[in-house]
């Protein structure tokens, strides 16, 4: 499966590996990051706003300013995952996001991201319109029942 994108939200496939987990099989719980993380690049160079382009046009990058976790059921050796990835908000410097991290219908974890634009000093900078245009409309979330 490939990474794809409907309804707003962008879906990033993976394979839990040996390395993704612990000695009992379960993947590890930081490791969750690591996947958003790579599911965020994937969302951005699917919309043409890969680090290049941020680095090159906008003078920009991005940076993690606030993760939260919700773990609800663990993920295991050799699962096949899907990252659901929405834009929950938008600032003048800062979006937020929310990846839903699921086994086929099963969701194992939800994280509430908040990544912050920033120029080459490290000093927070105004998402370009150009930019925002390029980005799917936020999605209002809703907590779903466990």
């Amino acid at each position: 499966m490939t990474p794809y994108a409907k309804d707003d939200a962008f879906y990033y496939p993976l394979t839990i590996y040996y390395e993704d987990t612990d000695a009992g099989g379960v993947v590890y719980h930081s490791n969750y990051l690591n996947f958003c993380e790579r599911a965020r690049t994937e969302w951005l160079r699917t919309l043409d706003i890969g680090r290049e382009r941020l680095e090159k046009e906008f003078g920009l990058m991005f940076v993690v300013r606030r993760a939260s976790i919700d773990y609800r059921k663990p993920g295991k050796l050799d699962d096949r995952l899907l990252i659901e990835t929405r834009l929950s908000g938008i600032g003048k410097v800062r979006m937020t996001l929310r990846q839903t991290v699921k086994r086929e219908d099963i969701v194992l974890a939800v994280v509430d991201v908040e990544v912050v634009a920033i120029n080459k000093d490290f000093i927070p900078t105004a998402l370009p319109q150009e930019l925002i245009a390029s980005l799917p409309p936020a999605t209002s979330i809703e907590e779903k029942p466990r």
